[in-house]
């Protein structure tokens, strides 16, 4: 093959683009672009597989394999050379096909007489489209140059697949952005809505990949990247008193923008034919395709920044900013690949749901979504490759499920579902301001969880008969800085006015695992959920505990004041934080300042050894609350933010319920106040359940109560619970069925 200069890339993109923007279907136009790739670069052969599904690529164009193959010829993901390009993102070149490993011989496609082959991957920025291969009878290796030339003119193909220009109607493969989608994720929080579609971060559009004047392209290019570096270094120099690991992660910022590598890369690009923006993002491209495959979990890291300085500069090449000037469409559903707590409170309530690409169940997102009462899914792939501004979507909280472009029979039926659980609710309200009696008289004492001012109207129209749990972490989650102890202060005695008497159990600052700080170091530790986190926090940081203790004492002046502390372990930690408690009320009263007529000082059981705690734990508590979500994790050995275990083991199993009912008889022997708090007491059998046992108070959203109450108040708890025990007595594993029968017939 010739030596292919600069100008032979450039003519070669120029020449695709005129082949692109000629018309015809896109049969046509596929099969016109490998004429021209194979005739300008000198091989006998040039085709492109696209992705049919996640799963398959399907050989759609080809010049010098046998016609006939196209459409028909298919292969998974992983599976010969070409689906090993198509999984690991990165060029195969070797002169000798047949003897290369994972080579799978296709008859039905004739290339056996060819030796060489070069195949590079068609992607754009994480998104994997197909492949694109030269093959050639002559057994050698392609030159560097030849790589990176094709290389280019695939990132041009990424560009216009993803504009819809290859595929004409009536082809296997689908357009994008214009047919019914189902994504299935992971429910973070539970409920359902429709509406349509705002993306938190529009993707940049590239519409001119090929650049006909490179000098004014480089120029453009760095014009751009001098824009970038002021705006790293504005961030940093007002910083201000910014703690040094934030610093630290700043200065990263810098030296990628400054990096003269990143620079040569992309200024080569433009001189074989790219456009400047189209430079950057096959370089964004590259370097996601070598960053996902590193083993230091430290280079993966420094992929997100990599992503978030590459937008940047596209946005700055582009003017499409992260502000469009598009409207907010009626009912939004936020999508985003994640989001921070802060930022999706600066959406607030008129959010009607949000679709997250990553996420967890306690995420940042995931509390502040479930604080806001809206629909929350998790991992749902690819959404935002897939979805536009505006278009209509559903989303089913409680099954993880997302429908984007839905067809008419799946809306018609989610609107009967959604109006169904409406006129559920209208029929809850009548239970307002009921008890929630079982049949016999038992009193089962339904309260709410919150985080956010924002919640304590739910507090009256639900019919809660208090707040079991307010997690004041929120507070710290969604600022840049430590709240000061005043704004704290302020902050907790408007949630007491908002209660109106009503109860408020305070949790202290819940932070670690999952919940970092905007301002904390992130921990290394291998497993976080078992690390440093919430009261060790706490007592190994104690003038922030100290901080917080003092603001909900000012915060309650003379009013009862109860405060719990997350995730004791041992005894020691609950006396530990208990004594801080105590010291900061005398200091108070000492400094003549009011303080609570009434102070009550709990514990969050979460961790199984807490239910073996000595007997004086028990009686030193003036209240336990049991953490199920942690709870269910720790006994069942089961990671709760792991998608493969976290669904294995059921609430209702009867070692569980075992456990459970030990604690239960152990705060009756010790008079201590016992409440269950999770998303498992706003579910309707697994509620029933530890109502029969003998939780007499629960703690659960809002939007749950009246549908617990309901349930209650037509149930016999007694009957209920010879059920439970027969159960048991039989061997059975679980009562889930048990129970389900018995409410199926109330």
């Amino acid at each position: 093959m010739a030596e292919r200069s600069d100008s032979d890339s450039r003519n070669l993109l120029r020449r695709l683009r005129d082949v692109l923007a000629e018309p015809g279907n896109g049969q046509d136009r596929l099969d016109r672009i490998t004429s021209l790739i194979a005739h300008s670069m000198g091989t006998e052969v040039c085709s492109i597989y696209l992705f049919r599904d996640p799963e398959t690529l399907e050989l759609c164009a080809t010049e010098g394999l046998k016609p006939e193959a196209v459409h028909q010829t298919r292969m998974r993901l992983g599976e010969g050379l070409v689906g090993r390009v198509a999984r690991v993102g990165n060029p195969i070149n070797t002169h000798d096909a047949p003897s290369a490993p994972g080579f799978r011989y296709m008859p039905e496609t004739g290339e056996e007489i060819y030796s060489s082959f070069l195949g590079v991957p068609i992607q754009r920025v994480g998104e994997k489209l197909g492949v694109l291969v030269v093959q050639s009878k002559e057994a050698r290796d392609y030159k560097d140059d030849e790589v990176y030339g094709l290389e280019v003119v695939a990132m041009v193909l990424a560009e216009m697949t993803e504009l819809g220009a290859f595929v004409g109607d009536g082809e296997g493969i689908g357009h994008s952005h214009r047919f019914p989608v189902m994504f299935r994720g992971s429910s973070g929080q539970e409920g359902a809505c429709e509406g349509r579609v705002w993306l938190h971060e529009p993707r940049v559009v590239v519409t001119n990949p090929v650049g006909d004047d490179p000098d004014h392209e480089k120029q453009r290019l760095e014009d751009a990247v001098g824009a970038l570096q002021a705006q790293v270094n504005d961030m940093i120099s007002g910083s201000g008193d910014m703690d040094m690991d934030h610093r630290q992660v700043l200065e990263t910022y810098r030296m990628l923008a400054n990096s003269r590598g990143w620079m040569r890369r992309m200024t080569e690009d433009i001189a074989l034919g790219l456009s400047a923006e189209a430079a950057v993002e096959k370089e964004q491209s590259q370097n996601r395709s070598r960053l996902e495959q590193a083993a230091d979990p430290y280079l993966r890291e420094r992929l997100s920044d990599l992503d978030d300085l590459s937008n940047r500069l596209l946005r700055l090449l582009t003017g499409q900013g992260t502000h469009t000037g598009a409207e907010l469409p009626e009912n939004p559903v936020l999508v985003a690949k994640n989001i921070g707590p802060a930022e999706l409170l600066d959406y607030g309530r008129g959010l009607k749901g949000v679709v997250l690409e990553e996420g967890s169940v306690g995420s940042h997102a995931a509390v502040v979504a479930r604080a806001l009462a809206i629909p929350l899914v998790i991992h749902a792939k690819r959404i935002t490759t897939e979805a536009l501004n505006g278009d209509p979507i559903l989303v089913d909280g409680d099954q993880g499920v997302v429908h984007l472009r839905p067809e008419d029979p799946v809306a018609n039926a989610f609107r009967d579902k959604i109006a169904m659980q409406a006129e559920a609710q209208k029929r809850y309200a009548d239970l307002r301001d009921l008890p929630a009696e079982d049949r016999q008289g038992t009193r089962i004492n339904l309260v709410m969880n919150a985080g956010l001012l924002a919640d304590l109207p739910s507090l009256q129209n639900s019919g809660a008969e208090g707040v079991g749990l307010f997690r004041t972490e929120l507070q710290f989650l969604t600022r840049s800085r430590v709240p000061r102890r005043d704004e704290l202060a302020q902050l907790y005695n408007r949630v007491m006015d908002a209660a109106q008497g009503k109860p408020v159990k305070f949790r202290t600052l819940d932070i670690g695992s999952d919940k970092v700080l905007p301002y904390m170091k992130p921990q290394d530790e291998p497993n976080p959920a078992m690390g440093w986190r919430a009261i060790r926090v706490g007592l190994d940081k104690p003038g922030v505990l100290r901080m917080q203790l003092q603001a909900l004492i000012r915060a309650a002046g003379t009013r009862p004041l109860e405060v719990m502390f997350p995730f004791i372990a041992c005894p020691s930690e609950f006396y530990a934080g208990r004594d801080a408690l105590l010291r900061q009320r005398d200091r108070e009263a000492a400094l003549g300042r009011p303080v609570p007529e009434c102070l009550k000082i709990g514990a969050m059981l979460e961790t199984p050894s807490l239910g073996f705690a000595p007997d004086s734990f028990y009686q030193t508590c003036d209240f336990i609350s049991i953490g199920g979500n942690d709870l269910k994790q720790f006994f069942f050995a089961a990671d709760r933010e792991n998608e493969r275990v976290r669904r294995r083991y059921d609430t209702l199993d009867v070692s569980f319920l075992t456990f459970l009912e030990r604690i239960i008889v152990r705060c009756e022997a010790t008079n201590t106040v016992l409440s269950f708090c999770g998303e498992d007491a706003g579910r309707p059998v697994e509620a029933l359940t530890f109502a029969a046992l003998g939780l007499r108070t629960l703690s659960m959203r809002p939007a749950s109560i009246g549908p617990i109450k309901h349930l209650i108040r037509r149930a016999d708890l007694a009957e209920l619970r010879q059920i439970v025990q027969r159960v048991r007595n039989e061997g059975h594993s679980s009562v889930r069925n048990a129970v389900t029968t018995y409410l199926a017939h109330l």
